[in-house]
């Protein structure tokens, strides 16, 4: 105290100033340390956030579709995704004079690794099952890789997956087949009126 008292108004001002200084000093240095931890957790929760983003399927721009029967080239042909039947058999020369375009939906939706079979007039079309007769259709609890690859958009590698899928845990309703890797609403919309569980 008598310290304090001994100094001039001169040396008891720059003191002022300098504790002054020195806790404006702290202060800025802990803003800006608070600042950058701010900005740290911001950005690891940021980042934490893009890893548990799901990763979305492209789809293909382009897919491959089998046409076989009662068309002019029959074959395997690369369309755009959002091609319909009517697309594919245009890429196929057309109908033959004696096709049943009657049993086709040309305004159906295409999927990849699709077969579609143009049938003659008077023959009964084993491509889409009736849903009426659930005999002829295909069970996705119990039918074999082969049977599973005559479905449309349903490859080897699909097919695998189904069977994975249901050595895990059968399927109880035939939307549990979404759940598959590569199969989303447009590839189900093409296979839910051929496929059942029972």
């Amino acid at each position: 105290m008598e310290f304090v008292k001994s100094l001039s108004h001169r040396e008891k001002g720059i003191i002022g100033i300098a504790i002054v200084v020195v806790l404006i000093s702290l202060f800025l240095i802990y803003r800006s340390t608070s600042t950058e931890n701010e900005s740290y957790f911001e950005e690891t929760e940021i980042k934490e956030e893009k890893v548990e983003a799901e990763p979305q399927v492209e789809e293909l721009p382009y897919i491959m579709v089998d046409v076989k029967g009662a068309v002019v080239k029959p074959g395997v042909y690369e369309v755009k995704n959002d091609a319909r039947i009517k697309d594919i058999i245009t890429h196929a020369g057309g109908f033959l004079k004696d096709a049943d375009q009657n049993q086709l939906n040309l305004a159906g939706k295409v999927v990849d690794e699709m077969m579609i079979y143009v049938p003659v007039k008077g023959e009964v079309s084993a491509q889409i099952p009736s849903q009426n007769d659930e005999n002829k259709l295909i069970s996705i609890n119990s039918a074999s890789l082969e049977e599973l690859q005559e479905l449309p958009g349903i490859g080897p590698a699909k097919a695998e997956a189904i069977i994975a899928f249901r050595e895990e845990q059968s399927f109880t309703v035939i939307e549990d087949l979404k759940q598959i890797s590569g199969i989303g609403e447009k590839t189900f919309e093409k296979l839910k009126d051929l496929i059942t569980v029972k």
